[in-house]
C-alpha cells in the first residue's frame, strides 16, 4: 500500500470516543512554548509551558508525524497523525480502529497542524476510554479501518515507554 493511502486511511481515524472537545482545544497552539524534555527510543518528548502539558512525537520513514499527549484540561488523551502528502481529510466521519484485535469506534475530525513546520494536515484521536489508552500503551500494532479495503497497520513500538516518559513530564510540568 502506498504511504499516501496508508496515511489517508489513518487520518480519517482521528477523534475516537466522540469527545465534545474542539480541535482547537486539543492542538498545541503555534505560539506555545515547547521545550525538548527527553528522547525515548524513536520518540521525542516535548514540554509545553503554555498549556502545562507534554506530548510525545515521532516521524516515520515517510515523513508522517505521530503525536501523543493530553488535552489542556488533562481530561482526554490524544494521538495525532500528520502528513504533508496530498490527502483529502474530511472534517468529520465515523471510524473504526483495531489494536491487537480489539476494535474501537468513534468520530474523526480533520485539522491542519499549528505546531508542525510545513503544510502538515491530519487529525487527533481523542480518548478517555482506559481500555483504548491501555491498548495503545501495550499494543503491538494498530489497524486503521479493519473492516474496509484500504486498511493498514501502524507499528506501536516504543509507545509504552513514550507514554511513561510523557506522564513523567506531565507530572513535572503541571505540578
Amino acid at each position: 500500500m502506498k504511504a499516501t493511502q496508508m496515511f489517508g486511511a489513518f487520518v480519517a481515524a482521528t477523534t475516537l470516543f466522540s469527545a465534545e472537545v474542539l480541535a482547537s482545544e486539543v492542538l498545541p497552539s503555534s505560539g506555545d512554548a515547547f521545550t525538548a524534555y527527553s528522547e525515548v527510543e524513536n520518540w521525542t518528548i516535548y514540554s509545553d509551558a503554555t498549556t502545562g502539558t507534554c506530548l510525545a512525537e515521532r516521524a516515520d520513514g515517510e515523513g508522517n508525524v505521530l503525536q501523543m499527549g493530553l488535552t489542556k484540561d488533562h481530561g482526554y488523551g490524544y494521538i495525532g497523525v500528520f502528513t504533508t502528502a496530498d490527502v483529502k481529510i474530511k472534517s468529520k466521519q465515523d471510524v473504526s480502529i483495531a489494536i491487537d484485535g480489539s476494535v474501537f469506534t468513534g468520530e474523526s475530525h480533520g485539522i491542519k497542524s499549528k505546531k508542525l513546520v510545513g503544510d502538515y494536515k491530519g487529525g487527533y484521536i481523542l480518548a478517555n476510554n482506559p481500555d483504548f489508552i491501555k491498548a495503545i500503551e501495550e499494543g503491538h500494532e494498530l489497524v486503521a479501518f479493519p473492516q474496509k479495503t484500504g486498511a493498514f497497520v501502524v507499528d506501536l513500538s516504543g509507545t509504552k515507554r513514550a507514554i511513561e516518559e510523557t506522564r513523567k513530564c506531565n507530572m513535572e510540568t503541571s505540578g
